[in-house]
């Protein structure tokens, strides 16, 4: 699903275009992205004149001058961050993974708060295949048979090391439904990526 003209790359690439598309202006802009990494803006066919990426994960060894990281929860950001007076928020694939209900209000604050632009991305619940495993209906299943899911499936990307890590993985995602986005992101217009006419994916909107 990573590798160069693999349908991951497919959608991603795809994906870049509608962004493009939704934010003419994105070359000249301050963009903060949630959950983002050096690596796929590095490969990103646009540029903005600033990036600032928050992650959990450690910041990148000698960023570009455009490029800022800093480790940080999306859910509890500094002032500093929220005061950054940004002109765009991006998320991709980084919502179902924040933690119930309680998190992901905290994340769609952070959202609002960090500009009136954004586009956040996560994949929808009722599309066939769980995406993170590639396994169809996975996420409709209690917790112990996803776990055996995650142990042997064979499209798992990283196999888990024991049960304990496959337990911990699943119970990290969580995929969202159409409603939750609405209430989320109330203001904002709700894409769907589609794969063979099924959303695939849900986009939440708001150009100003």
């Amino acid at each position: 699903m990573d590798a160069p003209g693999s349908m991951g790359a497919r959608y991603r690439s795809r994906r870049w275009d509608w962004l493009r598309a939704a934010f003419p202006g994105l070359g000249e802009m301050s963009v903060v992205d949630l959950g983002g990494t050096a690596e796929s803006w590095r490969r990103a066919p646009v540029r903005p004149a600033r990036v600032h990426l928050v992650n959990l994960e450690k910041p990148p060894q000698d960023p570009p001058n455009w490029l800022r990281a800093d480790h940080a929860d999306a859910c509890e950001l500094p002032a500093e961050i929220l005061a950054g007076g940004y002109d765009l928020v991006i998320s991709n694939s980084v919502l179902e993974h924040v933690g119930g209900h309680a998190r992901r209000r905290l994340f769609a604050d952070a959202v609002h708060r960090l500009a009136d632009r954004h586009w956040v991305q996560t994949p929808y619940r009722y599309f066939p295949v769980e995406p993170h495993w590639v396994c169809p209906g996975m996420q409709f299943l209690p917790p112990p048979a996803k776990v055996a899911v995650a142990r042997h499936w064979p499209l798992v990307h990283t196999p888990p090391a024991d049960r304990a890590e496959a337990l911990r993985a699943v119970l990290e995602v969580e995929l969202l439904s159409r409603t939750e986005m609405r209430a989320y992101f109330p203001h904002s217009r709700i894409v769907s990526e589609r794969v063979a006419g099924l959303t695939k994916s849900l986009i939440a909107v708001k150009r100003a």
